[in-house]
């Protein structure tokens, strides 16, 4: 398995987000002229009755950058066509959230075009911003938060987690539990990103979790990167991009990454004879969430709405939960005990209660990041 290492929230930055609709077909698509293409909940549809009976019409449902390894998607995903009836086609699983808008450009018009995002939220407001987003409010919409989700259902953040530190306790013999202890001369040659920050969402806010650490914070990511500059110049950073195989292998034993990407290879690495450890930091803790969108122009419309309803209803959050993920609706469904037990057990202790930065502390942090990363970084 393999992991995503490009669900790119900062490239927005050292792109431009230039999203040209290189061999697009302006003409709407076969779903847009429909009228649940402009149904903003369940009941202008028709009700969740004639919703789910439009859907399985439909037959399909177009994704795209949906890794099955990723916080559960392939259970996910195989839930919901089982339950539904519904075919799911999956396109570029790698993908990153660059690759889904572009996506949305040059496929308009056409039955392959995806029908939802799942998108780093600068992405999905970038999106927004672009038209190319349907607002659409899911049946348990006042459960969640007003700060993770655009008022009229643009984008809607749904599943997250805090930065951790991975740590392959087969060939560690004391494994770092702080950013602090990173700098130690154990650890020479062993501390790895998950990508490059200028690219990739997680090393991204490993880096601004790295800043929180050391006397930054929302305002200032700059501390960060000089703490993974102090990193390298001791020896201890690793530029190699971590998957499975390298952690096992121990070439980049120690994984700063999403807790629920680093928790989900726990019973892998231990069937495998890998002792694996994470921990959520208490000297950084810093959380984000993955957001959620409908395509405007998607070929299958109702099956996009019915979509956005099973992965924000109990049973998709749960799903969320079992794969380590920390889903939107946790803390209404802890309260009225709908929350998998189970599942919230396993996930990483976490002290302290983390702040999510606003659009403009993000925009901000990733110029910093992409004018000085690969400059202080490289070589």
């Amino acid at each position: 398995m393999r992991r995503s290492t490009l669900r790119t929230a900062v490239a927005a930055v050292t792109a431009g987000l230039a999203l040209t609709a290189c061999g697009s077909d302006e003409g709407g698509s076969a779903g847009a002229g429909s009228d649940l293409a402009t149904a903003a909940s369940a009941e202008e549809a028709g009700g969740m009755e004639a919703l789910i009976e439009a859907a399985q019409a439909e037959g399909e449902l177009n994704v795209i950058a949906l890794p099955r390894d990723w916080a559960n998607y392939g259970e996910m995903i195989d839930t919901f066509s089982e339950k539904y009836g519904i075919e799911v086609n999956e396109a570029t699983p790698d993908g990153s959230s660059q690759d889904e808008l572009n996506a949305v450009t040059s496929q308009r018009g056409q039955d392959r075009a995806p029908d939802v995002l799942d998108l780093g939220t600068a992405f999905a407001r970038q999106a927004q911003a672009q038209d190319l987003t349907a607002p659409y409010q899911v049946q348990t919409w006042e459960d969640i938060p007003d700060d993770q989700k655009d008022p009229d259902g643009h984008w809607v953040n749904d599943y997250g987690g805090y930065i951790s530190i991975g740590c392959n306790a087969s060939v560690i013999a004391e494994c770092p539990t702080t950013f602090a202890d990173l700098l130690e001369p154990q650890y020479a040659g062993q501390v790895a990103l998950n990508g490059n920050p200028t690219q990739a969402a997680a090393a991204f806010s490993g880096v601004w979790a790295a800043s929180l650490a050391n006397g930054g914070s929302l305002d200032d990511i700059g501390p960060g990167i000089d703490f993974f500059s102090q990193i390298k110049d001791v020896g201890n950073f690793n530029p190699v991009e971590i998957t499975p195989a390298t952690i096992q292998s121990g070439e980049t034993p120690i994984s700063i990454d999403w807790d629920y990407l680093n928790a989900s290879f726990t019973e892998d690495f231990a069937d495998q004879g890998v002792e694996w450890e994470v921990h959520v930091p208490t000297d950084g803790l810093f959380g984000s969430y993955y957001s959620q969108a409908i395509n405007t122009f998607a070929p299958h419309p109702a099956a996009a709405r019915l979509w956005q309803e099973f992965l924000y209803s109990d049973e998709g959050q749960n799903i969320w939960l079992e794969g380590g993920a920390r889903p939107v609706r946790l803390p209404v469904m802890q309260e009225d005990g709908t929350a998998d037990a189970e599942a919230l057990a396993l996930l990483p202790e976490v002290e302290g209660t983390a702040e999510f930065p606003t659009e403009e502390q993000q925009t901000a942090a990733q110029q910093v990041v992409a004018e000085r990363w690969n400059a202080e970084m490289s070589g």
